[in-house]
């Protein structure tokens, strides 16, 4: 195997890459200086020995806390539950949210075995037995691994009566046209309705 079949191999592992697309970025990494592929070659060599889940609420940092669960600024009182880091991320850039977050590491999937036991449930339970919150926010992904989780924090929670426990709102997209959307997206819409 060349080198530049090797590179395509594992930049077709990433997400998102197929074969043409692996291929036309191995070429271009190839076309680059030579101080950049080695800059990138060290930011992905050192990545792990950086960057490690938060102990507090699982969002990757690299510092002791990540910068949410270290903010004096945030609402102790709002809890979000997201699937994965990049999902923080997501919902602090919306300028909306200013509580704090739980990390889950995934979805309910035991298609894939991953079961409640491979999340991190306990550490949730832990959290809100030991903090100050009134609501819990579940914003799994709306698909059916995202559905299962959410019932499951759901049924996890039961007991706890002082928490108001909302879901993310999903439905039509802002600009989109009914005759495009699929049945599950247009249900979903319908029965999170609102009064005008």
């Amino acid at each position: 195997m060349t080198s530049i079949e090797e590179l395509t191999r594992l930049i077709k592992k990433l997400p998102g890459m197929g074969e043409k697309s692996a291929t036309r970025l191995a070429y271009h990494l190839i076309k680059t200086d030579s101080g950049y592929n080695k800059a990138l070659g060290d930011a992905i060599a050192t990545l792990k020995d950086k960057i490690h889940p938060c102990p507090i609420c699982g969002c990757y940092t690299e510092g002791e806390i990540c910068e949410y669960c270290n903010s004096p600024t945030r609402d102790k009182t709002l809890l979000c539950i997201v699937e994965e880091s990049q999902d923080v991320v997501s919902i602090s850039q919306s300028g909306i949210y200013n509580g704090l977050f739980h990390v889950l590491g995934g979805a309910i999937n035991p298609l894939n075995g991953i079961g409640p036991d491979s999340l991190r449930f306990r550490e949730l339970r832990s959290r809100i037995e030991n903090g100050d919150f009134k609501e819990v926010i579940i914003a799994t992904n709306p698909t059916e691994e995202g559905d299962t989780t959410a019932l499951y924090i759901r049924q996890l929670l039961r007991d706890r009566e002082e928490l108001q426990l909302t879901r993310l709102a999903s439905g039509l997209p802002i600009g989109g046209e009914l005759g495009y959307a699929d049945k599950l997206t247009l249900a979903r819409s319908l029965r999170g309705r609102i009064k005008l």
